[in-house]
């Protein structure tokens, strides 16, 4: 049968580091997302288009879904190009994956359209040159699991790819977004180039509880591990308000949590939908007094990453 010439993607926003996993541990939310429409065509290229107002730059060079593509268009043998038309649910700059949602919803469209011929690994290390252009760096914790769902361990990266998706425990995700934004370069710039062993330990320690923790649905461990020894005490200078955010949080019956990637969103894990919502609504009383405009978002962790949502 002959495939479809366009093709609509759902790409949800994620939850990098995770507490003390940086740059390794990923969870995928079912809100908010962006919405990516690919067109195929004959002439080889690419056309991108924003139907938002962050004025993002629509050179697919300096595009994060644009880089992402070109990528994908170098494994792919015949010419071929793509109309792309972009909605941003998540906003740049949140802390929730807003350019990995681009990137990893414009491959996961293209493949579509190719029949799926690339496997989700394949995918991540296409997806992972958009993320190169939003921080300098291919990092794929947000992009793991923005494509395959759930909760995802990304081993390493060079020399080769190994991600290790992990089943999801029914576990509920409240994120506040405070309205200012920390630019992912400037939050990577203030981190530690060395660290003590002592620390160190502490830290592959919580790491390892932490997996336990997901895979065996012992909550009390999770809530134990998932503090960051490393990376959040040298961030949270960028963030005010993150500290009375999570002590009230945890008041409300939540079980842990800490910065979504590299802020300003903070993310708390629950046991169930009702502990998030009022974990949610606690951060957000911090930021009310504080006259911080803020965001909400609560669901459970997402199995599915970008989806594909219509095809024409």
């Amino acid at each position: 049968m002959p495939l479809p010439p366009s093709v609509t993607v759902h790409a949800p926003a994620t939850i990098a580091n995770v507490g003390c996993g940086f740059d390794v541990l990923g969870l995928c939310l079912t809100a908010p997302y962006d919405t990516v429409h690919l067109r195929r065509t004959d002439r080889p290229g690419l056309s991108i288009r924003h139907l938002d107002d962050y004025d993002l730059p629509t050179d697919p060079n300096r595009n994060v879904a644009g880089a992402a593509l070109l990528a994908l268009l170098r494994e792919v043998p015949e010419p071929l190009g793509f109309e792309v038309e972009i909605t941003k649910g998540i906003r740049p700059g949140s802390g929730i994956g807003s350019s990995a949602a681009s990137a990893a919803g414009a491959v996961v469209a293209a493949n579509a359209l190719l029949g799926n011929r690339f496997s989700h690994k394949e995918l991540i290390g296409m997806a992972m040159y958009g993320e190169a252009v939003a921080s300098g760096v291919q990092h794929a914790d947000n992009i793991a699991p923005a494509i395959c769902g759930g909760l995802t361990l990304v081993r390493a990266v060079l020399p080769v790819l190994d991600v290790v998706a992990l089943p999801p425990p029914p576990l509920w995700v409240a994120v506040v977004h405070p309205q200012f934004e920390v630019r992912t370069q400037e939050a990577r710039a203030v981190l530690p180039t060395t660290v003590p062993l002592a620390l160190a330990v502490r830290q592959w320690a919580n790491v390892g509880g932490l997996v336990a923790g997901f895979l065996t649905h012992d909550y009390e461990l999770i809530s134990r591990a998932l503090e960051d020894y490393i990376v959040e005490p040298a961030r949270a200078s960028l963030l005010p308000g993150l500290g009375a955010a999570r002590q009230r949080a945890l008041e409300a019956g939540a079980l842990g949590g800490g910065i979504s990637g590299s802020g300003p969103s903070i993310f708390m894990l629950n046991k169930d939908e009702a502990t998030a919502l009022a974990a949610a609504a606690a951060m957000g009383s911090v930021y009310e007094k504080m006259g911080i405009e803020y965001h909400l978002h609560v669901g459970p962790i997402a199995a599915q990453g970008a989806r594909v949502v219509a095809m024409e």
